[in-house]
């Protein structure tokens, strides 16, 4: 739950603060009859994007559930999304206090030159990739959660990323979205982590890692990892009733080397040396 809550609030906020900063700029410039264009460009991308993860679902869940394959399918959602969570996660950090203003420089010459096409396009490839990167992260975490776990953590996710942007652009509330984001990232970091591990105990399982059989402990008794509080650490951090030596290694490495990274203040520029004070006017 927490999990697909950490997600939908992350990729719902970006994908809404998109959304909001069209409409703005378009009612600032007078150009509310484009209002429909944002919305036909996001409502597909997120319709597409909602098909394809219950065409993928039902695939991996029904189609080889239990077989070789569905193991090896699981394998590649986990290795994906934790390279694309690490990634769009670092590119957010880096990109938070400019994207509006990029934002805006692109669309200044859509609404100059009136195409309404696009606008939509821009609204759709913008909002289309959150979608999809939403999808591919829940997959992951679909595997080792239930599905009112994952519904419930969407939907309170959704609505505080709805609400932070209804704050930021309608009630004037200025919120710091570097930090925010530092915050919401270094969770998803753990998270990422979790999703690492649990393709290297599908590897171990299948044979193309050594190691399986080395298990550090075994405490599946007193705290499984497929039902009640240990089925949700295990979708949000990973944890495994009985971990292997290599799975805690990589799990360790991964948030050390990745947490070090991520939240380690950003290079300044070199700054001149100071001059003198000018004369008080």
């Amino acid at each position: 739950m927490v999990g697909s809550l950490l997600i939908f609030a992350r990729e719902g906020i970006e994908g809404t603060l998109i959304c909001s900063i069209l409409l703005t700029y378009l009612a600032s410039a007078g150009r509310r009859d484009l209002f429909r264009f944002v919305f036909l460009g996001a409502g597909t991308a997120v319709v597409l994007a909602v098909a394809a993860g219950i065409v993928l679902w039902i695939v991996s869940r029904d189609a080889f559930i239990n077989s070789t394959a569905q193991a090896w399918f699981e394998t590649v959602v986990f290795a994906v999304a934790v390279a694309v969570l690490t990634y769009m996660t670092f590119w957010m950090r880096r990109h938070s206090r400019n994207m509006g203003r990029e934002l805006r420089v692109r669309i200044s010459g859509v609404v100059s030159g009136g195409s309404g096409f696009a606008l939509a396009l821009i609204a759709f490839v913008t909002v289309g990739r959150e979608a999809i990167e939403t999808v591919i992260f829940l997959l992951a975490i679909a595997y080792q959660s239930s599905p009112l776990q994952l519904v419930i953590g969407a939907v309170i996710g959704l609505a505080v990323a709805l609400s932070v942007t209804f704050a930021m652009y309608r009630v004037g509330l200025r919120i710091n979205l570097g930090r925010f984001f530092a915050i919401v990232g270094s969770l998803l970091m753990v998270v990422a982590a979790g999703l690492l591990a649990d393709a290297v105990q599908n590897l171990q399982g299948l044979g193309v890692l050594p190691g399986g059989s080395m298990t550090l402990w075994n405490v599946s008794r007193t705290l499984p990892d497929d039902t009640g509080i240990g089925d949700v650490l295990h979708g949000l951090v990973g944890y495994s009733a009985a971990p292997t030596l290599l799975q805690a290694i990589l799990w360790a490495g991964f948030l050390g080397v990745g947490l070090t990274l991520f939240l380690r203040p950003a290079r300044g520029r070199i700054s001149a040396p100071p001059s003198a004070p000018a004369a008080a006017v």
